[in-house]
Formats: structure tokens, C-alpha cells, sequence
């Protein structure tokens, strides 16, 4: 604590404080908050649902990001007052709380930051997550569990809601694939620097002979369609197939033939849906994927862009972005930001931020050196 120049520390909070506020244009975010509230206040707001849904969450989006910048400028005030008390008193006692403070701050104005970064066309929308095995037989099945369960986790810790929508097993363990929804705003802009093949090396628990194998998984994130995007998909267009649903190991979960296959026929693009009750369910929830997946389409064409937000991942050698060691040491690392971590059972259990922020700017920085 004798070592930090708390006036230093703190002027460099304000500096960084200054900067976000700036970018996230305090006054812009009033007004929309003002527009927003004049809108919820309305009589007829919930004579349609879905609109009403979409204006009340905005609102309690707008009216957090102001509170979230509003109470960092309090803290920091706070802290400054705490120090002048401290040294007036000599009080070790404040002076300690000061420095836990002051790191408290710090790795909130960096949260923070990170989110101003966040200023792509769908970046403020919910996420929709797909997980695939890839090379590597069961092992590549039982590591594409371990990477949904490592974003479940990660948005529990968050209070992000999730919802699963599809999943289809593997016949030993694991699963072949999976989508789920994470319900939460810029839960697209920050997941999407998760997508892409992600890489396993440890000793096999499949292999009775316990050989290190190396697997391989697919993550893909798209934007989550809204009501207010143009994405008109013709009947004659898609082939719906429908089967029964099943759990583990090939186990009927569903007496009935409730999961449905919808294909695109113009592009090729499948998107299969089993985790709800009813076929009807299951087909609403299909369509709103495949929806999003062709907006991204879209929006690829219209730029005349020849790469997706999702990306053609291959899910094999020559193609990943991160990879996770377990054996002959533990070490997850990030291939693109060099970002790597030695608690590899953390970021399983969904400790993952300072990955997602390092990518986050890595794509950034990558961005303006393309302008």
C-alpha cells in the first residue's frame, strides 16, 4: 500500500472513466431513455406483446448502462474521499479498503471498456450459440460437452439466461451438436469472438491404452433475428422433416415425432431443433435460427464480403483458435491474442472473460488496421 501513488492511480481512473463516457455518449443514452419511457408509458403499449417486450428491455437495458456509469463516477468519488480520510488519520485500516478498491474500480472501468468496444450492426443483440464435434471421434463429442457446459457456466456467473434448444448425442458420450439462446444484450458482439475450432489435447479417458489424443470442436454465434428484420423465407423454399427426439446414448425422450429438420433449400443450410414439447414449438424455434443464419447471409452479400460472422469452421488441423492442454501440462491459450491461462479447470467451469475481452480487442484493433 506505501508503494501506490493513489492520487496518480486515481486522476488515471478519471482519464479512463472520461474516455468511456465519451464513447458511450451520455447525453444520446438520456434522450433514448426519455424517448423510451415516454414509449412504455403508453396505453396501448401491450396491445402487442412482442413490441411491448422489445420497448421494456431496451428501457431496462438504456436505463443500466446509465446507473453502471453513474455509480463508477460515485465510486471513484468515493475512493478519493476514503484516501484523503486515511492519510489525515493514518488509518492502515482505510488506507488497505482504499487499495482493494481502487483494483475493484480498475476491473470494472475495464468490463466497461470492453462493452464500448462492442459497435457492430447486431453486436447488441442475444446470442444463439451451435457447438459441433469435429475431428477426434468421442473424444471430439465429450469435448464439445465440455465447451457447453464451459458457456452455460459462463453466463450463470453472469445471470445471462440460457436456453437450450437442440441437442443431439453421441452414441458413447458426449454430443454430436447443440444450440442454445443466451438471452442478454450485446450477448452476440461479446460471444462472437468465441466462434471458430477450438482444440483439445489430453490423455483420452475412451482409450484403454491412455494415449494422449488430440479433438477438435466448432463454435458458431449469430445474432438473434428480431421482428424487425426483412427475412422473408418462401414455403417452397424449405424442406421440414420431422422425427422423434432423442437423449443419451440413442434413448427416446419423446413418444412422439416432436423434433423438426428445416432445410434451405436455395443455400443448403440446416437447422434442427428437438428441445421442446411440441412439434409446433420445435418448428417457431427452427425458423427463428434459420432466419438468423440467413441474415447473416444477407448481410454478407449486400457488402460483398466473402467471409461470415460464423465463419466456414472446419473443426480440424490448420484451423484453431484456441486450444486446451491438459496433458503433458495444462495450459489453455488463445492462438489469435496470445492470451493464455494455467487454471484449465476454471475455464472449463466458465471462467472465461479475459478471454472473451482479449478477443474483443483483438478484433478491434484488427478492424481499424483494415480502414
Amino acid at each position: 500500500m506505501a508503494n501506490i501513488d493513489f492520487s496518480a492511480e486515481i486522476r488515471a481512473l478519471r482519464a479512463t472513466y472520461h474516455s468511456i463516457e465519451r464513447v458511450s455518449d451520455v447525453e444520446a443514452l438520456k434522450e433514448d431513455i426519455a424517448e423510451l419511457s415516454e414509449r412504455a408509458g403508453e396505453p396501448d403499449l401491450w396491445d402487442d406483446p412482442a413490441a411491448a417486450q422489445k420497448i421494456t428491455s431496451r428501457l431496462s437495458h438504456r436505463q443500466s448502462e446509465l446507473e453502471r456509469l453513474n455509480k463508477l463516477v460515485s465510486r471513484i468519488d468515493d475512493l478519493e474521499v476514503l484516501v484523503e480520510l486515511g492519510q489525515d488519520e493514518d488509518d492502515a485500516d482505510s488506507m488497505g479498503e482504499a487499495a482493494t478498491e481502487l483494483e475493484s474500480i480498475r476491473k470494472s472501468l475495464k468490463e466497461l471498456e470492453v462493452v464500448t468496444l462492442l459497435s457492430g450492426e447486431y453486436d447488441e443483440r442475444e446470442a444463439v450459440v451451435s457447438i459441433r464435434a469435429g475431428a477426434g471421434g468421442v473424444d471430439a463429442a465429450d469435448f464439445a460437452e465440455m465447451l457447453m457446459r464451459m458457456y452455460l457456466r459462463w453466463a450463470e456467473r453472469h445471470g445471462y439466461p440460457t436456453t437450450v434448444m437442440d441437442t443431439s448425442y453421441a452414441e458413447e458420450a458426449g454430443l454430436k451438436s447443440a444450440t442454445f439462446e443466451v438471452k442478454a444484450p450485446y450477448a452476440f458482439g461479446t460471444l462472437s469472438v468465441e466462434a471458430g475450432t477450438h482444440r483439445l489435447v489430453r490423455i483420452s479417458p475412451f482409450d484403454n491404452q491412455g494415449r494422449r489424443q488430440t479433438s477438435f470442436a466448432a463454435v458458431e454465434v449469430i445474432p438473434l433475428i428480431e421482428s424487425t428484420d426483412s427475412i422473408d423465407i418462401p414455403d417452397n423454399e424449405i424442406r421440414v422433416d420431422v422425427f422423434r427426439s432423442s437423449g443419451p446414448g440413442g434413448q427416446s425422450v419423446n413418444t412422439t415425432d416432436s423434433a423438426v429438420r428445416l432445410t434451405h433449400i436455395p443455400t443448403g443450410t440446416v437447422v434442427s431443433m428437438q428441445n421442446e414439447k411440441s412439434q409446433l414449438q420445435n418448428r417457431a424455434a427452427a425458423m427463428r435460427v434459420l432466419q438468423s443464419r440467413l441474415l447473416l447471409l444477407k448481410k454478407e452479400q449486400e457488402d460483398a464480403e466473402k467471409k461470415a460472422f460464423a465463419g466456414d469452421v472446419k473443426a480440424s488441423w490448420g484451423d484453431q483458435m484456441r486450444s486446451y492442454v491438459l496433458n503433458p501440462y495444462q495450459m489453455v491459450k488463445d492462438l489469435r491474442t496470445e492470451h493464455e491461462v494455467g487454471n484449465t479447470s476454471a475455464v472449463f467451469d466458465g471462467e472465461i472473460d479475459d478471454f472473451i475481452d482479449a478477443g474483443i480487442r483483438w478484433r478491434t484493433d484488427n478492424r481499424n488496421a483494415e480502414k
